[in-house]
Parts: C-alpha cells; structure tokens; sequence
C-alpha cells in the first residue's frame, strides 16, 4: 500500500482535489469526505491506466512542508 498526498480546495459551489506527484490526477464532490473517497478510486483508476500504458509508476513522492509568513 502507498501514501498518497491530496490537496483538497474548496471550489465554492463544491470541493476539488489533486494528487502530489500525480500529474493529472483529479477529484470533485459536494462534501470534504466525498471528494477524499472519489480521490481513491480515481487514484487507483490513473495508476491502473499507468500501468496499462506501460508507464512508471512514481518512485518518490514530493517532499510536503508547511511555511509561516507574516500577515
């Protein structure tokens, strides 16, 4: 099993979300909860069509920090 680092934003009339290191690899839904289990299935549906293709899978995810600035 892999980890995988989703940014969920909010869309105003939804929430979208997108995959660290996987470019393309998008996800809508009305709740937060539905949109991180609609990102699942599409996570596995892109890495299916990765592996289908012949594609490497990716072998090291981005580093994710957090910064503080003044505001």
């Amino acid at each position: 099993m892999t980890e995988y680092t989703i940014v969920i934003e909010d869309a105003g009339a939804n929430f979208s979300a997108y995959v660290l290191g996987l470019d393309g690899c998008i996800a809508t839904g009305q709740t937060v909860e539905e949109v991180e289990f609609n990102m699942r299935e599409t996570i596995e549906f892109h890495l299916e069509g990765m592996r289908l293709h012949g594609d490497d899978l990716p072998s090291h995810m981005p580093i994710v920090k957090t910064v503080q600035v003044a505001s």
